[in-house]
């Protein structure tokens, strides 16, 4: 008996997570994830919905829907590796939702991931992808390479299409140390899951533009760690500056940016007391300067 229930184990064993759960308990799946026969009738695309019950469904679409969203995540390569840094704040609609949300996590040793879009669904998708990555490390032995890692994340987002499609989207950027090439990589996607590798640095969210006109002026290549944090910080600075959905430094409240560094020796966070120091920093030597903007 015991040897059949192990043979029936090592026949169902998978080394993804997510095919795992979606075969034993799709209810556990994030919304956007979730088989159509399990998603409520108001979250489900129009034309899979019951003969009859478009409109009243249609009224309980995403675009009638106030939740949070997450908004500006920058990431960057330097000397020694990559970083990626978020803001703190999310909007719904012309409200703050909150002013200590965080956006930026570790994937698992060498890889971070920051999102922007619905936030609820995105945390989700965050936290199935962290145990994906763990799942396979466990089933497998090794890590998963960096570029499975992101075509992963790539059909997470796919998965999640039909809910963009009724404006709940999420759009991550995942960012790792590629340990056999020894250097910094990033991945942007679209919310189709297409994913597209960046070079040097991008941006995502409802202040990436202007993030991204800043970063185009400071970043410089083979930047050193503390000054690519210096960088990351200012270009949050700047489209805060321009983006009301953007939160900047905000030190009344001692909030900071979440600042994530990847290199050699895998991810790490930054620590508040030295993103203070740069954000002081950067805040006094613009009085100085009496900028305007």
């Amino acid at each position: 008996m015991q040897e059949t229930t192990a043979n029936q184990v090592a026949a169902n064993a998978t080394s993804s997570f997510t095919e795992h759960l979606q075969r034993e308990r799709p209810g556990l799946m994030p919304l956007g994830l979730m088989p159509l026969g399990l998603m409520p009738l108001g979250f489900m695309p129009p034309g899979h919905m019951p003969y009859g019950q478009v409109p009243a469904a249609a009224q309980t679409a995403a675009g009638a829907l106030q939740v949070p969203h997450g908004t500006t995540i920058v990431a960057l390569t330097y000397a020694g590796g990559v970083l990626m840094a978020g803001d703190r704040r999310a909007t719904m609609g012309n409200v703050i939702a909150s002013r200590h949300i965080e956006k930026v996590f570790p994937a698992d040793q060498y890889s971070v991931l920051g999102i922007a879009g619905t936030a609820g669904i995105a945390l989700d998708i965050t936290r199935l992808f962290q145990v994906e990555l763990e799942h396979y490390e466990k089933i497998e032995g090794t890590l998963l390479s960096l570029d499975g890692k992101a075509n992963r994340l790539g059909a997470m987002i796919r998965g999640n299409l039909p809910m963009a499609m009724q404006g709940l989207a999420v759009v991550p950027l995942f960012a790792g140390f590629d340990r056999p090439a020894g250097l910094g990589r990033l991945f942007s996607y679209d919310v189709t899951g297409g994913r597209y590798e960046e070079q040097e640095h991008h941006t995502v969210g409802s202040g990436s533009m202007f993030a991204r006109g800043a970063l185009k002026k400071l970043w410089r290549p083979n930047l050193s760690e503390q000054d690519a944090v210096a960088v990351a910080v200012e270009a949050l600075y700047d489209a805060a500056d321009d983006d009301s959905a953007t939160g900047g430094p905000d030190p009344v409240r001692q909030l900071w940016p979440v600042v994530y560094i990847v290199n050699r020796s895998g991810a790490v966070r930054v620590p508040e007391r030295e993103l203070a120091a740069v954000a002081g920093t950067i805040i006094e030597s613009r009085a100085v300067a009496q900028r305007e903007a």
